[in-house]
């Protein structure tokens, strides 16, 4: 657990992970209800199942942060495998050495969301921070919505950088694919 000045930000690994799963699913439900994703409840279903199996995936992490005793927004991820299909439903595939996988070479920031009366005060950011803090990958991906601009804008800001789109399955939106390096240069 980690405190600052605007909260208190606790990162749980895979093993310590599921009593946080019902207050990350509130704020899931809650944030992505919004424009421009108005997702359903069989969205909010969807989501809440997939945790207990991503929680078994390599580098598994969520980072949930508070203020003041309200739970205002979490991040989690975890790596990419060398199976994995994140890459599927590429509208212009991309060049293999951009989504060949192997062990330890990608960290996939999976979701990123904040409650709206505690947004635009650095939360984001900071649950970014602390979600990549301390891991050993290579390099970081995320898929953005382009009709998302405040996250856009934030991932972009971060040193993300479009590498093409993808819609991962039938009936999904066509999201934004970024990647950066996961330590980025300092100038």
């Amino acid at each position: 657990m980690t405190a600052s000045a605007d909260g208190v930000f606790t990162t749980y690994g895979a093993k310590e992970s599921p009593q946080t799963f019902e207050a990350v699913g509130s704020i899931y439900s809650e944030v992505y209800a919004e424009a421009p994703y108005h997702e359903g409840a069989a969205d909010f279903s969807d989501f809440a199942e997939s945790l207990p199996r991503r929680a078994e995936v390599p580098s598994f992490r969520v980072v949930v942060a508070s203020s003041d005793g309200d739970v205002v927004g979490f991040a989690l991820g975890h790596q990419l495998t060398p199976n994995t299909k994140w890459w599927d439903g590429a509208l212009e595939p991309p060049p293999s050495d951009v989504t060949t996988e192997w062990s330890g070479r990608t960290f996939a920031v999976i979701e990123l969301a904040v409650r709206g009366p505690w947004r635009k005060q650095g939360y984001a950011a900071q649950l970014h921070a602390h979600l990549i803090a301390g891991l050993t990958e290579e390099r970081l991906t995320l898929l953005v919505r382009p009709d998302a601009e405040p996250a856009h804008k934030a991932y972009t800001s971060w040193g993300y950088e479009q590498v093409g789109q993808i819609k991962p399955f039938a009936d999904a939106p066509i999201y934004d694919a970024m990647l950066r390096p996961l330590n980025l240069p300092r100038h």
